[in-house]
């Protein structure tokens, strides 16, 4: 499976914060999918390689926790770049012990998560 050196996936069960976080890639150069579902995005993953995954922590069914440990269990270190709006010291520390790349609290900074993503991806 080849991996798309600027494509973004974003995952995020907000159709709004979704679509919006979809335009700022854009904007940025960078090829995007987006996924409203951690299971959406995992049964993607089967056929395609993002270079990283900006994704939210809590959605229904999958969330960004059980992303994150399924790609573990893999031994998958795709870099997570985690977004929330609930957030808490350990929800931090937990995503950070998992070795996320970056965490973010909604609403995010656009430049400090672009800056983020392409740290991740390898691209000035």
């Amino acid at each position: 499976m080849k991996v798309a050196r600027s494509l973004v996936a974003v995952v995020d069960d907000e159709e709004c914060i979704r679509k919006a976080l979809q335009r700022l890639m854009v904007s940025a150069g960078l090829a995007v999918e987006a996924f409203s579902s951690g299971a959406e995005f995992l049964d993607w993953l089967k056929e395609q390689r993002p270079a990283c995954v900006v994704l939210d922590l809590h959605m229904p069914g999958v969330s960004g926790f059980e992303v994150q440990s399924r790609l573990a269990k893999a031994n998958d270190r795709l870099p997570l770049i985690f977004i929330t709006g609930n957030h808490t010291d350990e929800t931090k520390q937990r995503v950070t012990n998992g070795g996320a790349a970056a965490y973010f609290t909604k609403p995010v900074d656009d430049e400090m998560l672009l800056a983020a993503v392409r740290a991740a991806i390898g691209k000035p």
